[in-house]
């Protein structure tokens, strides 16, 4: 299987002082094809590693598939290189009987990077998508104290980006007990939201009713949709949301918070589920 990191020889260079020559551990970014019954579907940039949880959660997010039982298998593809060596970055995925195929009119045909998933879209039109989901009707609250604490234990748990500084995170929160229930990281922020709501998938929790989605990143208008996707209430992330992405959240009934850092957060959609005891605002 392929690695999530690799080392490279670099030069160290402060203005004034001698160059100094080292390895640098850098994150892997490789392209995965996704193929849907034979056929392709899109090829995105990712971190190799819970490339099954990275399609599923990426065939929720397209609306393709709503429940773990819809996805039949997955597998990857040989042959990919002249010696015949896979490089496991073709995975091939079998929907289920009675599941529809995706609309070719809205496949993305062409390369998407790690910081852009929408950018393969062919209209403005196929953009949003259908959710089978009501956030709207979770009645979670989430402690704000709690809440304050997610950052450090997103940033804690982030293993390939302590070696390389050079990933984004996801995790799934439990609202009521403040309980990681899985991380993961990626080059693209929007891989790792889909790497966790495929986990999901393939534990069969979805909807994520009583969840929390924590990013490393902005709360982009994709980010929020992927949480509707999968049926998550809430979203928070450490950087600034998108207009787009807050009018979405009010829209559909989304908690969203942006700049959580410290004991601090700006809420901008969903108010009524963030707590704080018996104080009031001011």
């Amino acid at each position: 299987m392929n690695r999530v990191t690799a080392r490279r020889k670099i030069t160290r260079l402060t203005v004034g002082h001698a160059p100094i020559r080292r390895e640098d551990v850098l994150a892997v970014e490789e392209p995965l094809e996704m193929r849907v019954n034979g056929r392709s579907l899109a090829v995105t940039m990712r971190t190799p590693g819970h490339d099954v949880d990275l399609a599923a959660g990426f065939l929720v997010s397209e609306g393709i598939i709503s429940q773990g039982e819809h996805l039949a298998t997955a597998r990857y593809c040989a042959g990919a290189t002249a010696e015949g060596v896979n490089t496991y970055n073709v995975l091939d995925l079998r929907l289920a009987p009675g599941v529809a195929a995706p609309d070719p009119s809205t496949q993305r045909n062409f390369l998407t990077t790690s910081s852009c998933g929408l950018c393969g879209k062919e209209s403005i039109d196929a953009v949003r998508t259908k959710s089978t989901w009501d956030v709207r009707a979770d009645a979670v609250r989430v402690d704000a104290e709690m809440l304050t604490g997610f950052p450090d234990k997103l940033r804690e748990a982030q293993a390939v980006f302590e070696k390389t500084g050079g990933l984004h995170a996801a995790a799934l929160f439990d609202a009521a007990t403040g309980e990681m229930l899985v991380l993961r990281e990626d080059v693209g922020r929007h891989n790792a939201v889909d790497k966790v709501i495929g986990w999901a998938v393939k534990e069969n929790l979805l909807p994520l009713r009583g969840t929390v989605l924590m990013v490393s990143s902005r709360a982009s208008f994709e980010l929020a949709q992927k949480a509707l996707m999968a049926g998550i209430p809430v979203l928070a992330a450490v950087s600034a949301p998108s207009s787009l992405s807050a009018e979405f959240a009010h829209e559909v009934g989304l908690t969203l918070v942006g700049f959580l850092r410290g004991d601090s957060m700006v809420i901008y959609a969903g108010e009524e589920r963030i707590t704080q005891g018996a104080l009031a605002a001011v």
